[in-house]
């Protein structure tokens, strides 16, 4: 298809990756996708056997990330539209959770997406153009019993990426950090590592499981369409709420950080600073 664009996709082999794989790919775009495991990507590369190239990657081998971007970017001479997505979650409370599951989480969910993002600044910088989505969540702007860890590296993802926004945007590249709804992505399945419970926690554990109950959400394909419409906005916000539910609950938290702001301004206040 001509001025057909490349798209690097982490994390692609299953959920929101390959929803938005599928999707480029049924637009007549290129896709690099990149998963640990890309065996699950074999129907997809028989569909589309010339615009569909896999990589085997692990984002948190920051070499092999940076060997990666050089084989997307020469496998349809550049890249456009990188999307960060690759991710796991760690479930459980703050205190149960060892050492190797804390750094292994952010090693994946954070420190995994700056690699990706220093790897291709390079490459859209020449060219002078380029869209990076960050994949974060809805539940970034504040933490949740359970999925603590989750949180802060999505935070921190956030956060980095704004500052990231602002230093490459003299250079024609755009960057959104795309704060997603729940979606039926087998997260909580096949995406976790569950620290080992303590019975202290018990009963929080079954309220939280009565609060989240059984609804897995919507496909990750009801997403897609989202992400096609921001790749090609000419001026993309820095940052989106993806889905109708999650943008409503978001606009509550919002509100109720700032009553509790509000209450406490007399002691805020107290201080100069």
């Amino acid at each position: 298809m001509p001025n057909a664009r490349t798209w690097f996709i982490t994390g692609a082999s299953r959920g929101l990756g390959r929803a938005f794989a599928e999707a480029a790919l049924s637009a007549g775009e290129h896709v690099v996708a990149a998963a640990r495991d890309v065996e699950p990507l074999a129907e997809l590369a028989e569909k589309y056997p010339d615009d569909l190239v896999r990589l085997t990657l692990d984002v948190s081998d920051r070499r092999a990330v940076f060997e990666a971007v050089e084989r997307a970017a020469a496998a349809f001479g550049r890249l456009d539209v990188v999307v960060n997505n690759a991710g796991g979650l760690l479930y459980g409370m703050v205190e149960e959770a060892t050492e190797e599951q804390i750094r292994d989480h952010l090693d994946v969910n954070f420190f995994g997406a700056v690699w990706v993002a220093q790897a291709v600044i390079p490459h859209l910088r020449a060219q002078g153009s380029g869209r990076i989505l960050q994949v974060t969540s809805m539940g970034s702007s504040g933490g949740m019993a359970s999925v603590g860890f989750y949180g802060a590296g999505k935070a921190a993802l956030d956060s980095v990426s704004e500052a990231l926004a602002m230093e490459v945007e003299q250079f024609g590249i755009r960057v959104t950090n795309v704060q997603m709804g729940g979606y039926a992505t087998g997260l909580f399945t096949a995406g976790t590592t569950a620290t080992t419970p303590d019975p202290a926690y018990e009963t929080l554990r079954a309220q939280l499981a009565e609060m989240w109950g059984e609804d897995a959400g919507p496909d990750p394909s009801t997403a897609a369409p989202v992400i096609m419409k921001l790749a090609e906005l000419p001026e993309p916000p820095r940052r989106l709420i993806v889905g109708s539910r999650s943008y409503d609950l978001v606009q509550e938290m919002n509100e109720a950080r700032v009553d509790q702001y509000r209450t406490w301004e007399p002691l805020s206040r107290m201080a100069p600073g």
